[in-house]
């Protein structure tokens, strides 16, 4: 009997399947870390023989672990790092360059030239996003316009363009699904999210062949089954979404005015906002949260670069600790009232600014300060970037109400960066029992098309929280020290 779900959850630092039965309670992990590479200054690439090495070596893992034989797994559910772009050969499966990781920025000048064209109103109104370096379509437009014969070969119906879930896909089925989801489709800019197809006018204006884009599916569906060499039999793969909307229904924010906030290497906050697309006043996006039965669900958006990565970045480029749980040891040792403030645009700022050309800053630096009170501005500029969204989508959607905030990801298993996140959003936040939300998302979708679990709805029996941070510091304090914040960000935005 196939009562067991295996999720596979493609990040961008790291690949890790887990098996969950049929209640999602995760059974079984396996996790392999992947390696970025960085050709060039704001240039983020991965190998895409490792995306699919990896991910084949950790479904194998978690299989083996939890001792569960492929006949037993009713489906498998994909979740993976939104907007990183491949290009392959249909025959093959051969890359034709590496895969342009969402982090990286070489097409800001087409961006430029998008908007002085006048296009970004007609992104906006279409796809819900803006033109910024961070989407697909400007990382395929890159690939067309520098490498040599590409574009030929996409006209003639050779070459096959996904996002990372349709890559896996495609190497998965051995070669026979080239089709991708609802969420992930969303995030190329080539998608209009009202009919969910993609847009014809859009792919015109913007050079992309009609021919090398996947098939549309909704986010539980049936994707084909894996090759039965890969995992010793064949696997029905039954659901997709992008990492983001896959935490979000991981998360249970199933009714309009729920948010949750996932804090890996950077930091995405969706809000529920129902079957109507809301467009933003705020500069944040508005984007499809998930498909099922045909029926979209959508969420307004705020996307941040650098969450986690600014641990990383302690750890590596400064060497101020060993591992990133030290991080939150060292800040709790910092002066709170030293006046530090980090902005960490290494790769620009997203939502609400979306400045593509802004780079980081540490402001208030004194001969009192040193490697403590750096941490702690580095832990804060992650709680304070998350304030900007949720001011920008409170003003979007008055209708929020009371937030109480859902968080997951790496981050959340420092209480005192949740505490202080607490305390610069005044609203409570709670993390789940479940902290890999992602993958229970990609689970959950696989279960609701396999019948083993209903479809969204009131009753979220999957969700249980672990712990609910509540503020502490007084409103006053927390607008003061929001206040030198974005005074922080102006001094960055102005060069």
């Amino acid at each position: 009997m196939a009562d067991a779900l295996l999720a596979l959850d493609q990040g961008t630092t790291s690949t890790r399947a887990i098996l969950f039965d049929a209640a999602l309670a995760p059974r079984a992990t396996h996790q392999v870390e992947l390696p970025q590479h960085f050709p060039q200054p704001g240039w983020v690439e991965h190998d895409p023989e490792d995306l699919f090495a990896h991910s084949v070596a950790c479904l194998r893992g978690a299989l083996a672990r939890a001792g569960t034989a492929p006949g037993r797994v009713a489906g498998i559910g994909i979740t993976n790092q939104r907007e990183t772009t491949l290009v392959w050969d249909r025959a093959t499966g051969r890359p034709v360059h590496n895969a342009i990781v969402w982090q990286d920025r070489r097409s800001a000048a087409i961006c430029d030239r998008l908007r002085a064209a006048g296009l970004e109103p007609l992104l906006t109104e279409r796809t819900g996003l803006l033109a910024d370096p961070y989407f697909s379509a400007t990382k395929l437009m890159w690939m067309l316009e520098h490498i040599p014969g590409l574009r030929a070969r996409a006209e003639g119906g050779e070459l096959a363009f996904g996002t990372v879930d349709s890559y896996l896909l495609h190497r998965l089925t051995g070669g026979r699904v080239h089709a991708t989801d609802a969420t992930n489709a969303a995030r190329t800019m080539l998608l209009n999210i009202r009919t969910g197809e993609w847009d014809e006018e859009i792919l015109r204006a913007l050079g992309i062949p009609r021919a090398l884009l996947p098939e549309v599916r909704d986010c539980a569906a049936e994707f084909g089954t894996t090759d039965p060499a890969l995992l010793g039999g064949a696997i029905p793969i039954r659901g997709m979404a992008g990492d983001q909307q896959a935490a979000t229904l991981g998360q249970a924010c199933f009714r309009p005015g729920m948010a949750k906030s996932t804090y890996g290497t950077g930091c995405f906050m969706l809000l529920n906002t129902g079957a109507t697309p809301v467009p933003s006043r705020h500069r944040l996006l508005t984007t499809i949260a998930w498909q099922i039965g045909g029926a979209r669900t959508y969420a307004l958006e705020g996307a941040i670069f650098v969450a986690g990565a600014a641990v990383q970045w302690l750890r590596d480029g400064l060497r101020i600790i060993g591992s990133a749980a030290e991080a939150s040891e060292l800040a709790a040792k910092a002066d709170p009232d030293s006046g530090v403030v980090m902005v960490p645009a290494f790769t620009g700022l997203g939502a609400p600014h979306w400045d593509a050309s802004a780079r980081g800053a540490i402001l208030g630096l004194t001969r009192g300060a040193g490697a403590a009170e750096i941490a702690r501005a580095a832990l804060e500029s992650v709680a304070w970037q998350t304030r900007d969204l949720l001011d920008a989508m409170r003003a979007d959607w008055p209708d929020m109400g009371g937030t109480v905030l859902r968080v997951d990801g790496g981050m959340t298993a420092s209480d005192w960066t949740m505490r202080f996140l607490a305390d610069a959003l005044q609203c409570p936040v709670d993390v789940p029992a479940v902290a890999e939300t992602t993958a229970l998302g990609a689970a959950y979708l696989a279960g609701v098309r396999s019948g083993l679990i209903p479809a969204p709805g009131d009753n979220a029996t999957h969700w249980r929280r672990r712990v609910r941070f509540e503020p502490d510091m007084p409103a006053e304090e927390a607008d003061r020290r929001h206040a030198a914040w974005q005074h922080a960000v102006g001094r960055v935005l102005a060069g």
